[in-house]
């Protein structure tokens, strides 16, 4: 999940923000809109592979969002970790090495604990076959995003 968040994160980055060598960092809030309008674009193509109805996306898409969010936080606290570590260099010590390496090892499991979390309360909202098809439609939504950067690219 992390590779696929990364991966998402990157490819929206290249796909939606103009880069130029006079190109500046987005503000916090451009930044934030940004994101927003990339949660709304993944929510609605959930909500269409997943043909759910009005209730369920009621429902679903906040605890998704709540979800994808509480993922981000913790990506962001062992990125932060790693950055840190690596900015050291010479300076870091075997153990500040090896507390690093830890946190980007139980990256992964943490990420299937928060899923596994909510994953209890999807199944209060979706159906089995929706429950199953969640995971496809994330790498679906990955991949439509990749293919649209590769076309992009051609272009330029």
């Amino acid at each position: 999940m992390k590779r696929i968040a990364l991966s998402l994160i990157l490819v929206l980055s290249a796909i939606l923000l103009p880069f130029s060598a006079q190109a500046q960092r987005p503000s916090g809030r451009e930044r934030e809109a940004w994101m927003k309008e990339m949660q709304q674009f993944k929510n609605d193509f959930i909500t269409k592979k997943l043909a759910l109805t009005d209730e369920q996306k009621a429902k679903f898409i906040p605890l998704y969002n709540s979800m994808d969010e509480e993922i981000r936080k913790t990506q962001a606290e062992t990125e932060k970790l790693y950055r840190n570590t690596s900015k050291k260099d010479s300076k870091v010590t075997d153990l500040e090495y090896e507390k690093a390496a830890e946190a980007l090892y139980e990256l992964k499991g943490r990420e299937n604990d928060i899923e596994m979390k909510y994953f209890k309360e999807f199944k209060q909202i979706l159906t089995p076959k929706q429950l199953f098809q969640l995971k496809d439609a994330e790498r679906d939504f990955t991949r439509q995003l990749m293919k649209q950067h590769r076309t992009q690219r051609k272009t330029k």
